[in-house]
Order: structure tokens, then C-alpha cells, then sequence
């Protein structure tokens, strides 16, 4: 399995980048080809010694690499990708990774 990790960070208005989250950015993300799973987090994100600076954690899996390749040149993926930026009033951030269970 592969999966593509999204933080965003704080957003200006955080009220604002919810609703647009919850209503349009995951309908779109969830229309992108090989999505096995979405998941996102609920509420402010932490560490452990406190506060963080993001906002919310989103994460896609999907097959393997290739199929994150595939995904993201597609309509969707791209559709996607181009919301992932407008709504990202305080910054993005995107990581790829294959899963290594140990």
C-alpha cells in the first residue's frame, strides 16, 4: 500500500476553511481514481509537547506508488490538487510514502 499524507496548516479563518473542507475539498478527493481509503483528522492537530501548527491531517491510501502517479494526472487528481492549494490560506503540505509494515 501507498499512501499520500496532507497537512494543512492554520488557515486565516478556520470557520471558513471547514465548511469549504467538509462540503467541496472531500467530495472532490474522494472522485480521485484508486482512492482505497480517506481518512482526515478531527478537531486541531497536537503534538506531544502541546499545540501544532496545522490545522487538520488528511490521509489517501491507494495501491502503490504508481497508482498515486496515476491518480494525480488525472482530471480528478488534478481537480483535487488545484482545491488543496486555494484552500490552504495558512499553507500545504504533501507527502508520498509506500507503506513498510514491520
Amino acid at each position: 500500500m501507498a499512501r499520500v499524507l496532507v497537512m494543512y496548516k492554520t488557515p486565516r479563518d478556520a470557520a471558513a476553511f471547514d465548511k469549504h473542507y467538509l462540503e467541496k475539498h472531500v467530495p472532490l478527493a474522494k472522485k480521485i481514481p484508486g482512492v482505497r481509503k480517506f481518512e482526515m483528522s478531527k478537531g486541531a492537530v497536537g503534538t506531544p509537547g502541546g499545540p501544532s501548527s496545522y490545522h487538520l491531517v488528511a490521509i489517501l491510501h491507494f495501491d502503490d506508488m504508481a497508482a498515486i502517479q496515476k491518480a494525480f494526472a488525472s482530471p480528478e487528481g488534478q481537480a483535487a490538487a488545484a482545491d488543496a492549494q486555494a484552500l490552504a490560506t495558512g499553507g500545504v503540505d504533501f507527502f508520498m510514502f509506500e507503506n513498510n509494515d514491520a
